[in-house]
């Protein structure tokens, strides 16, 4: 009788240990479980209808105006394509780059997410690291740590994904590491890059940093391929074909850059140039009307000014009132 109530508390104990082991894993955040679900069957449709497969490399392009986080995946052709459009559900600060630790803002350029960075067991459901400061936010000494894409749509200078859509992309990085590539790119951006927004964000300090990334930016649209980034002079250079790590703060080889790519940076020149000179026209038009208006105002005092002294409210000792304000006498009667 002991026996078997030593095997039924036994039996007992197991359950408790193995129904306490499933909800850790399945409930609790940070569970493994999360980190190594499967990609679902629509998404592999979705990689097979783009002429792409889970083991192939990723980018990752990030617009931060536009509240949207792109998945793009190299194709059989050898180029990317976009395969999904993910909804950025928070993330903190204003346009710009982050500078220092505690600034709230989100970074922006290009950094290297490999597996190290990936973060199974974040309390945020799951998470990646962006790499925080790179090569390029040392140079210029910039400070900040833990600077996350996730979930669970907060978000203190990171990126916040809905849960649903952390999950599969973090899954889509997974798997692309499991492939054998040893890393990824993601590109941070303030907006869709094209003459018209820098042209609309002339005034902002960040407008020759947005000028640099944009190079970046525009090699991608162009050639489909995630553009090759290192750091010289204290900015980003693209597709130098150097063949050991560039001095952050050294000099700049020579780049070839293609007449497509020569021909967008054109316009942007011109698209900032008439925008400015389009401000400037639009400030003296106005300087030219408040000079105008302190004119006709100048015009209107003295005139009223000079109505007051003829009507007595001068006070010229020289000038004899016409009217006096006394009643007239009344006249005597002649004989």
């Amino acid at each position: 009788m002991s026996t078997l109530l030593r095997n039924i508390c036994s039996l007992i104990i197991l359950l408790w240990l193995a129904f306490g082991l499933v909800a850790c894993t399945g409930f609790v955040k940070g569970g493994n479980e999360r980190a190594n679900r499967p990609l679902s069957s629509e998404t592999l449709a979705g990689l097979a209808r783009i002429g792409s497969s889970p083991s192939e490399p990723m980018v990752i392009r990030v617009f931060k105006q536009e509240e949207v986080l792109e998945v793009w995946k190299r194709t059989k052709s050898g180029q990317y394509a976009l395969f999904k459009q993910y909804a950025i559900c928070a993330y903190s600060g204003a346009l710009g780059p982050k500078v220092k630790e505690g600034d709230y803002q989100s970074p922006e350029g290009f950094y290297t997410i490999t597996p190290g960075l990936m973060n199974p067991n974040s309390s945020y459901y799951l998470a990646f690291n962006v790499g925080f400061p790179n090569k390029f936010d040392r140079a210029h000494g910039r400070t900040g740590s833990n600077l996350m894409v996730h979930g669970d749509c907060k978000s203190v200078g990171c990126f916040a994904m809905t849960d649903a859509g952390i999950a599969e992309i973090y899954a889509l990085a997974r798997e692309t590491f499991k492939g054998g590539n040893p890393s990824f790119q993601i590109q941070i951006l303030p907006y869709r890059m094209n003459s018209t927004k820098l042209a609309q964000n002339v005034a902002s300090p960040h407008l020759d940093f947005w000028r640099n990334i944009k190079e970046g930016s525009d090699l991608f649209e162009l050639t489909k391929t995630p553009p090759v980034w290192d750091v010289c002079e204290g900015r980003y250079i693209f597709n130098a074909g150097n063949r050991t790590p560039l001095d952050a703060l050294g000099p700049c080889p020579p780049v070839s850059r293609s007449p497509q790519l020569l021909a967008l940076q054109a316009a942007d020149t011109t698209a900032i140039e008439s925008h400015q000179t389009s401000a400037q026209r639009k400030a003296s038009e106005q300087a030219a009307i408040k000079a105008r208006g302190e004119a006709i105002n100048g015009a209107v005092t003295g005139l009223f000014g000079g109505l007051g002294n003829v009507f007595g409210g001068g006070k010229d000792a020289d000038i004899v009132p016409v009217m006096s304000g006394k009643i007239a006498p009344i006249p005597a009667i002649r004989p």
